[in-house]
């Protein structure tokens, strides 16, 4: 028997059936039919008395394989990216592999840490939501050839596969959408754009297509999320300009729309009524804050799903030139943008 308290090992399982190492190695890989049915008998008895688990990973170690995928997330508070996780994790279960996430809290060092984390645990693939990597993470995600699929936020001079929304077409949706409401301004509000493409593409169509529309005024605001005192300032100022005129505000992401309806409601600044609100993603909550939400919702499901359905590619051996895959969102209007100035 084992020491009381400690975890039993193969050799715990093999003195207690009165055997060798060999014939439970054999037992536990399949290779039942090679030892006779007392044997057999013996070692099933001895591995439920021991309450014996083998180590899954020493068994993949062995074979060359872990059947691990690690994901690096960038927020995990966002509901996008829960619903990307959920995506990524049942692909992960439909094609046998075991997912490992780590949250960097949109921290650039806990990304080189994380990437070292999940090195040391041979991870077969990775799927990253990217911060912005720093050169040395970067060096090692080239010198490794670990198969990789960044999710929505491209990494520069970094070739890779990528799945995401289709920003561009997207931004220029949602800023139609508010032009056919007649919204003569239009505050395009985003967290700072620094290094994330689709900040800077979302906000790239907003302006092209406000352009194409003389007489509107377009204009836009980078906030942190945790600077409400800001957001007040932007919202209140963009309001007291534009509130004789149709205005909206078109917000780039869920985490931000959730702020600029807590801002809305410090300042008394009704959506649907006194100004329009878009936000991109669908929250669950939308439907039910005050007169509902327009959102532009993107297929975060199907985007994880997809990207970790790339990486097991790349695992098999697929060698192609990498490759962006956008998925189109859909736009769910509700009553922040059917516009009902207050009487």
């Amino acid at each position: 028997m084992n020491r009381k308290g400690a975890r039993a090992t193969i050799s715990d399982v093999a003195k207690a059936a009165k055997t060798g190492k060999t014939s439970v190695s054999r037992y536990l890989n399949g290779e039942q039919h090679v030892l006779s049915a007392d044997l057999k008998q013996r070692i099933e008895k001895a591995i439920a008395g021991l309450n014996y688990r083998p180590s899954q990973m020493a068994r993949g170690l062995k074979r060359g394989r872990t059947r691990l995928i690690g994901l690096i997330i960038a927020d995990i508070t966002n509901p996008y990216s829960v619903e990307v996780m959920c995506g990524i994790e049942a692909a992960c279960r439909a094609q046998g592999f075991t997912l490992l996430m780590c949250n960097t809290n949109n921290e650039v060092d806990q990304e080189q840490h994380y990437l070292n984390l999940l090195s040391s645990y041979q991870v077969e693939g990775i799927v990253v939501n990217a911060v912005g990597m720093r050169e040395e993470a970067l060096s090692y995600l080239q010198q490794s050839l670990l198969p990789m699929v960044l999710i929505d936020r491209k990494i520069p001079e970094f070739d890779c596969d990528v799945v995401g929304l289709n920003n561009s077409e997207a931004a220029r949706v949602a800023t139609e959408h508010l032009i056919e409401q007649d919204y003569r301004a239009v505050l395009f509000v985003t967290e700072p754009l620094g290094l994330v493409n689709t900040r800077h593409e979302r906000l790239q169509a907003f302006k092209t297509t406000m352009e194409r529309h003389p007489g509107r005024y377009a204009e836009q605001a980078e906030v942190a999320l945790n600077d409400p005192a800001k957001l007040d300032h932007v919202l209140m100022d963009f309001w007291q300009r534009h509130q004789t005129e149709h205005c909206a505000v078109l917000v780039v992401n869920g985490a931000l729309t959730l702020q600029v309806t807590r801002s809305m409601k410090r300042l008394g600044l009704d959506w649907g009524t006194q100004m329009g609100l878009l936000g991109f993603d669908e929250l669950v909550w939308a439907e039910l804050a005050g007169v509902g939400i327009t959102t532009l919702k993107q297929p975060t499901w199907q985007i994880g799903y997809s990207a970790l359905e790339q990486v097991i590619r790349r695992i098999e051996g697929d060698t192609a030139p990498p490759e962006e895959k956008v998925y189109s969102g859909e736009l769910i209007v509700r009553g922040s943008t059917r516009f009902s100035p207050t009487p």
